[in-house]
């Protein structure tokens, strides 16, 4: 089984490659580093970081240095945080990838790019046009769409930038739609929306969505005059926003079959993303968070994925190795065979309490099949988890 642990780049920087690659080579004994090449605004505290405890993440920063000419022409392109004109334990004018690049091969590891795709609060910002728009023509600027060919073109330019660093394989997070509540620092919903009017106020009815619905039979104008209507009545009238409503069933099914049609935008794009990196020697792991029956709204359809891209990831957060076990089985009942799997365990104490628990989780998804492993999150946690890895490693 393969073993990695994600980590910023900014860890990277900060602690210089002897310190980071001999806590992850040393203490914690993985074989690979998932490396964030774009990522979205946070606000973290880092346990072991020797310059700082406390750090703000850029909205939709590149930990890279793109290439110009990939990019020429072009109004989306990632921006390279300014981090990386920090002076840190590396110097001036660092990149991260080039970096990782080189000590990953000097010392036998692979590299792995941790991306963050369409949640990007820097680019919907930047170009509202081609951000979700909801039935009632608000952006969603903190998202791309996956349906608009700008977006597409950017996905697949970005996947193909990973491979002159030699990376590996490609974690493909944000590869889909996003609901209402996703993103934004200090959202506000004082009254209580309801089920039903957060699920469709998600739904995006731009152009280009329209367009695909349409393609697909849908009348997608009156969908949208429907799940317009719906909303007001639900955000007018506190009882009937917590009236229950099956989405399959409203407007005769025609509202589940526009969303049938955004899950078809999503698997193509994860197709086309998977295939640009197939073509330059990588692999795409589509990451899952949610986990099985639950992305529908986000345009997740777990068997056309499955076929799709070569790999699926997703989050193994729980206490008990039983509970990572269901897991893994619930993807498996989902056209998600556990040998086409990659799991992440966090180490730290909300989910594990001794390496001997984190050692059963690892064994599970050994003995059922899973190939890759991975850990959450080496800057954020303490040396003491990177320690627990390596003991469960061993074990």
């Amino acid at each position: 089984m393969e073993s990695s642990v994600l980590a910023f780049a900014t860890d990277l920087l900060d602690e210089g490659p002897d310190a980071f690659f001999g806590n992850l080579a040393d203490r914690a004994g993985v074989g690979a580093v998932t490396l964030a090449s774009v990522y979205h605004e946070a606000r973290d505290v880092f346990p072991h970081n020797p310059r700082r405890v406390l750090r703000y993440l850029e909205p939709g920063a590149a930990y890279f240095r793109p290439d110009p000419a990939a990019w020429a022409g072009r109004r989306l392109r990632p921006t390279p945080s300014t981090a990386l004109d920090d002076a840190g334990a590396t110097g001036d004018g660092a990149d991260p990838f080039a970096l990782a690049a080189a000590e990953t091969q000097a010392r036998g590891m692979k590299l792995h790019a941790w991306t963050v795709f369409l949640h990007n609060d820097r680019l919907g910002f930047q170009h509202p046009d081609c951000a979700p728009e909801n039935a009632f023509g608000d952006r969603h600027l903190t998202e791309l769409c996956p349906a608009n060919p700008e977006v597409r073109e950017y996905v697949t330019t970005l996947v193909a930038e990973h491979a002159r660093y030699g990376v590996d394989a490609i974690r493909a997070e944000s590869l889909h739609f996003h609901g209402l509540r996703h993103g934004y620092h200090h959202e506000r919903y004082f009254e209580h929306l309801g089920p039903v009017a957060e699920a469709l106020l998600g739904l995006c009815f731009c152009t280009h969505c329209r367009t695909a619905a349409q393609a697909a039979g849908v009348p997608a104008d009156s969908v949208r005059e429907r799940v317009r209507a719906e909303i007001r009545v639900r955000l007018t009238d506190e009882r009937a926003a917590a009236e229950p409503c099956r989405l399959d069933e409203l407007a005769d099914g025609a509202v589940a079959a526009y969303i049938d049609a955004s899950t078809a935008t999503v698997t193509s794009l994860a197709r086309e993303a998977a295939e640009t990196a197939a073509g330059l020697g990588m692999r795409l792991t589509f990451m899952d968070g949610d986990g099985p029956g639950k992305g529908w709204l986000s345009g997740i359809d777990l068997p056309s994925l499955a076929a799709a891209v070569p790999q699926v990831e997703t989050l193994g957060y729980a206490p008990t190795p039983e509970q990572v076990r269901e897991k893994v089985a619930a993807f498996a009942l989902h056209g998600v065979k556990p040998g086409a799997l990659a799991v992440i365990l966090r180490p730290m104490a909300e989910d594990c309490d001794s390496a001997e628990n984190l050692a059963a989780k690892v064994a599970i998804l050994r003995d059922l099949g899973v190939p890759e492993v991975e850990f959450y999150h080496y800057g954020l946690m303490r040396l003491s988890s990177l320690d627990r890895i390596g003991a469960a490693l061993g074990l």
